[in-house]
């Protein structure tokens, strides 16, 4: 099988390409990215693999982006702004960037017959009351982000008869990889901790929960999807845990006894509570096992040589 990781420098491509062998049908991997982040550090010490990787640096919001590209069997489609926060100070720019690139993947996906996993969010739910699933009607995404997130998923949904594909609401990742960064929850949580900086928590938030996806489970659901020809046609929340930050900063205070807590009056961005359901997964295809506390012992022991005291 030949496949194509696009954003693949990014924080979930770059945890897929260090575990790669563990996907066996695999013959040659094309990796794209535009290097915008300058994540070179992914591309050091590649496991040795028999099957070929091939890495091109390229801009696929630009139109006719994948015109004479070869044909692979499957698309994982990772490349995107991903700051849900930040978009909302680049609407603009976030707009036509991702739905560029969206717009280019979907098309050779169509000329080329290729799979396509597409990678969704947990975040288009917006503000909710109770357990949601994937037939939840009212979408309230809060964020340029989760608004285009949502215009994919219905486009692609319009193609169903067209490609063969599987679209994935992510929960909020976790976890540790060479291409992470910590513009998300649980790693800007991390890195504060490390720099003696104040967890931002808007207290009236603290017993709302929240989906998170550790990215251990992420590998598995890509891998899975790749082993098994998983691709129905249809969308499947993915997640590890519903989380309150009650719980995560209890984690936090678990392996860090220092750790120091900011409340912010008003609501911050991206910190709606709702909670959502993966059985529809779960029942089809397995159960995802990670737990995020891990994901913030595993985080804290990359920083556990730093000091910040002067």
């Amino acid at each position: 099988m030949k496949i194509l990781i696009t954003g693949g420098l990014g924080h979930i491509g770059s945890y897929l390409l260090e575990n790669i062998n563990k996907i066996s049908k695999l013959k040659k991997i094309y990796v794209i990215d535009n290097l915008s982040t300058q994540r070179f550090c992914t591309l050091l010490n590649l496991p040795k693999t028999n099957k070929k990787i091939i890495f091109i640096q390229k801009d696929l919001s630009l139109k006719n982006a994948l015109n004479n590209f070869p044909k692979v069997d499957a698309v994982i489609n990772l490349a995107s702004i991903t700051d849900a926060e930040g978009s909302l100070k680049i609407k603009n720019k976030i707009y036509k960037v991702n739905l560029g690139i969206f717009h280019n993947i979907l098309q050779y996906c169509k000329k080329k017959s290729s799979r396509l996993i597409h990678i969704s969010s947990t975040s288009v739910y917006g503000e909710q009351e109770g357990l949601v699933d994937e037939t939840c009607k009212d979408l309230k995404p809060k964020s340029p982000y989760a608004e285009i997130k949502l215009i994919e998923e219905k486009k692609i949904k319009k193609e169903g008869k067209k490609i063969k594909y599987i679209s994935y609401r992510f929960g909020t990742i976790s976890g540790v990889s060479k291409g992470m960064r910590f513009h998300t929850a649980i790693n800007k949580f991390c890195l504060n901790c490390a720099l003696g900086k104040p967890l931002p928590l808007w207290k009236g938030m603290m017993d709302k929960p929240k989906p998170y996806l550790s990215l251990k489970d992420a590998f598995d659901v890509i891998k899975f999807t790749l082993d098994h020809n998983f691709f129905k046609n249809d969308v499947y929340n993915v997640l590890s845990e519903n989380l309150t930050l009650m719980n995560i900063v209890k984690s936090f205070k678990k392996y860090n006894k220092k750790v120091k807590i900011a409340y912010h009056s008003s609501k911050l961005i991206n910190q709606y509570p709702y909670m959502v359901s993966n059985q529809k997964f779960t029942s089809e295809a397995f159960k995802l096992k990670s737990k995020i506390s891990s994901d913030i012992k595993s985080t804290l022991n990359q920083f556990k040589n730093l000091s910040n005291e002067v």
